[in-house]
């Protein structure tokens, strides 16, 4: 069963205008080529009387089908820890079965048993340009039809690698890696090996993956599951992880002067803790204590590398780090990593320096491929786009909280975005733990039953692509609005 009704995305529609649409919008009614009900976009007076950005659009709340996506689960908690290879997959922050998802296109993916809807998780960042973009696709195609996996060098690792550095110049020598554990792990490596000290700093809430020394006080699915630290990782890996509070330059100052630091590890814009940015001045202030005491800055990227620019966080914030670690964007959808930095610590690396690392899938020819093909695609003109995207929700969200009265806030950062269900400020991952979990899980399945589709928990972020229209942020914005004022 499928409910339609027309929202207005401004409050000070009159009853005689929101009439007006609700004809309106009923008379362009038609069924879509997967059966959803959609509403062809109509001109909004509120827009010109208020300000507003968004659109009257319709929103379609769906009694969506589960019966497949609940046998599968069911077979896959036989088979896997949770039902699941990754657990914030597991739905355990909102509960409910999990969606299976069986194919996307564009901003829109569907699952198993036939449900639409679009995408706001991008594979939690990597799509960029949405899913099955065709210039990637081929890429892929093209590259798979020449092998899939060499064990040796191949000139798309030359070109790829010439690409990230034009964009992000601090990368002046570079590795691939299969994923962004192994770039956060390594770049870690990296700093002990060549400042010959073993102590770390890391923000509390700091998420870099899943290396022993790094899932002290972490973020993403520790933060989701209320883990209060990890079983099999001994007391001696963790020793020398000094942990300190995000966005608190005293508190990093202050483990500078009891330790012998070998580096600070920090995603500049942390995704997950939910989206939490930097206050001003913070960056500067790290890079100015590593230079201080001659430890090294490890940018954590992976995240916010070709999402809030070309040139990634650094480039916005004018910090630029000893050493960078990427991942998601860069290799368009396919596991890739990246770690690199200045010369002079990079020739640490072997088989140059005496600092290990090795793997067999490292540079693998699809994930090159795949890699170039979005990072051509990623010119100054996307990134305005995205940008427009993103306030175009971000305006949207705060007229329907305002509207609702619901106590959230939301941060954005280009086309990265949390909505934070709590009234105080989220600056640090002590804050953000205040935000009301089980609100956001109501909320989530409200959206997904108007075929939104976020990351199931709070403490994540949400992500826009190049596919998204605005008629996609509207629809999201009309969606949030029926979705908070059902919450209360």
């Amino acid at each position: 069963m499928k409910t339609a009704r027309t929202v207005a995305t401004n409050p000070r529609l009159t009853s005689l205008e929101a009439s007006f649409f609700t004809t309106r919008a009923r008379r362009t009614q038609r069924s879509d080529a997967n059966g959803d009900v959609r509403t062809r976009q109509e001109p909004n007076l509120s827009s010109f009387r208020s300000g507003s950005v968004c659109s009257v659009v319709s929103v379609v709340k769906n009694m969506r089908k589960t019966a497949i996506s609940d046998a599968l689960f069911a077979r896959a908690q036989n088979l896997f820890p949770g039902g699941v290879n990754s657990p914030v997959r597991a739905f355990k922050a909102v509960g409910g079965t999990p969606v299976f998802l069986t194919r996307g296109q564009g901003a829109r993916v569907w699952d198993a048993d036939g449900n639409s809807y679009l995408d706001f998780l991008g594979s939690w960042g990597p799509l960029i340009l949405g899913h099955a973009d065709p210039d990637v696709v081929a890429a892929i195609e093209a590259a798979a039809g020449k092998g899939t996996s060499f064990g040796a060098s191949t000139e798309r690792e030359v070109l790829l690698g010439e690409a990230i550095r034009a964009a992000v110049p601090s990368m002046e020598r570079m590795r691939f890696v299969s994923s962004g554990t192994e770039a956060t792990m390594s770049a870690l490596r990296v700093a002990r090996g060549y400042t010959g000290r073993h102590r770390f700093i890391k923000v509390e809430g700091g998420y870099h993956g899943h290396a022993d020394t790094l899932l002290a006080a972490a973020g993403s699915g520790v933060a989701t599951l209320g883990m209060p630290s990890c079983a099999g990782v001994t007391p001696g890996a963790a020793a020398d992880t000094i942990i300190v509070p995000f966005n608190d330059e005293a508190a990093m100052q202050a483990a500078f002067e009891a330790s012998q630091i070998a580096a600070v590890i920090i995603e500049p814009i942390p995704g997950n803790m939910g989206l939490v940015p930097p206050r001003p001045g913070y960056l500067p202030a790290l890079r100015q204590m590593c230079d201080a005491y001659d430890a090294l800055l490890i940018f954590d990227e992976v995240i916010s590398g070709f999402r809030v620019g070309r040139g990634g966080a650094q480039a916005l914030f004018g910090v630029r780090p000893d050493l960078t670690c990427l991942g998601k964007v860069v290799g368009g959808g396919l596991p890739l990593g990246v770690f690199g930095g200045k010369a002079e610590f990079m020739s640490a690396v072997a088989p140059e320096g005496p600092v290990y690392q090795a793997g067999t899938l490292s540079g693998n020819p699809l994930a090159m491929a795949a890699g170039l093909a979005v990072l051509r695609k990623l010119d100054q003109a996307a990134y305005r786009r995205l940008d427009a995207l993103g306030q175009r929700l971000e305006t949207g969200i705060k007229n329907a909280l305002a509207a609702s009265g619901v106590a959230a806030q939301l941060h954005r950062v280009g086309s990265a975005f949390t909505l934070f269900f709590c009234a105080e400020p989220v600056t640090d991952f002590v804050s953000a733990k205040r935000a009301d979990t089980e609100r956001f899980a109501r909320f989530f399945h409200e959206m997904l039953d108007r075929g939104i589709y976020l990351p199931p928990a709070q403490l994540e972020t949400g992500f826009i692509s190049l596919a998204h229209t605005e008629e996609d942020i509207d629809t999201f914005v009309a969606s949030s609005r029926e979705a908070l004022a059902t919450i209360g």
